[in-house]
């Protein structure tokens, strides 16, 4: 592995990450074999680990905290806090009360004294940033927490964090975590940028694009009996997205290459992405992602991908990402019936 600076916290990060978010019930149930995985990640150079608290209610960083014993001081480990963990509506978000609780919580589960980087999961429009800042900054001077950063944030809301921190003395977010595939694209027009600008590592999630990347879903066959089916409806079964995926498949045989370590490269070799987070479900996956490390995409072949998909555009929307309360309220972006004329 080529190790790589995450931001300018000094770390040294593989450019591949190990995701963990299809460890417990949601994906892989048995422990055993996670860790079998988790190792063989591992002894293939891999010192990179994503989770999350959320990720099967708490069982992903269970399983990450058994397979590191006696190999957790050689991991940069990272979690993330937001999502819901009960049905106490106080159990969840960016706020000082619920954030000193979830980072205990993270700890016990991944058996370990600190978090190398612990990260938002994502924006709380109710929550002042100062407030997120502040608790974080905390945890860090407490030797709880060694970096922090953000995960789909939207850019703007990357940039007030930047200034909040500047203007208020407190730690700043010194990583993004966004999806970033071949099919989505949207993060180079401005996030990436902004990223690079504040150097900020990034970490990019689904570079499959939850799977349409492999080749497994195609255009006029039926979709595969998938939980990414079952829970994102609409973009597996894109038409945009197909008809690109087509292309990229008859691009790959053209070059003798398979369409996943393309998708895989393609991540890898933008400048501003620090890791692509894989995430196996099962060895075969991993062994597979593994076998297209050592791929580096020529100039040709990148032409050939931009005109199949356009660089700095999303294909389609990614269902898993973050919406505003701008796009999910309409009476944010309507103004009251009489006041939508001109005259």
């Amino acid at each position: 592995m080529q190790y790589r600076s995450l931001g300018r916290t000094g770390i040294k990060v593989s450019p591949y990450c190990l995701g963990a978010m299809m460890f417990g019930k949601l994906g892989n149930p048995d422990h055993d074999d996670a860790a079998r995985i988790v190792h063989k990640a591992l002894d293939a150079g891999i010192n990179f680990i994503d989770t999350a608290d959320r990720y099967s209610a708490g069982e992903s960083e269970e399983i990450i905290g058994k397979a590191l014993k006696g190999r957790r001081d050689k991991i940069v480990l990272a979690t993330k806090v937001h999502g819901p963990m009960g049905d106490d509506p106080n159990m969840q978000g960016n706020s000082r009360r619920w954030i000193t609780r979830a980072v205990e919580d993270s700890l016990r589960r991944l058996q370990t004294d600190y978090i190398d980087l612990y990260q938002i999961h994502r924006p709380s429009p109710d929550t002042d940033i100062e407030e997120t800042l502040s608790v974080l900054t905390d945890l860090m001077r407490a030797g709880k927490v060694r970096a922090i950063g953000s995960s789909t944030f939207p850019v703007s809301e990357i940039v007030e964090a930047q200034w909040v921190a500047e203007r208020r003395g407190v730690a700043r977010f010194r990583t993004e975590q966004p999806p970033y595939s071949i099919l989505d694209r949207g993060i180079e027009r401005d996030m990436l940028p902004t990223c690079q600008r504040y150097g900020m590592g990034v970490l990019v999630w689904s570079p499959l694009s939850k799977g349409l990347l492999t080749g497994r879903y195609r255009k006029g066959q039926p979709l595969p009996d998938s939980l990414r089916v079952k829970v994102f409806p609409k973009q597996m079964s894109d038409e945009r997205s197909l008809d690109a995926v087509e292309e990229l498949i008859l691009l790959a045989v053209e070059a003798g290459l398979s369409l996943t370590h393309i998708a895989m490269a393609f991540v890898m070799a933008h400048p501003g992405v620090t890791s692509a987070i894989l995430g196996p479900r099962t060895m075969e996956h991993l062994d597979d992602l593994l076998a297209g490390a050592e791929l580096r995409l020529s100039d040709d072949l990148l032409d050939r991908i931009d005109q199949i998909a356009p660089p700095g555009n999303d294909i389609a929307v990614n269902g898993a990402a973050y919406n505003p309360p701008a796009i999910l309220k309409a009476d944010l972006r309507r103004r009251p019936a009489v006041e939508r004329a001109a005259v």
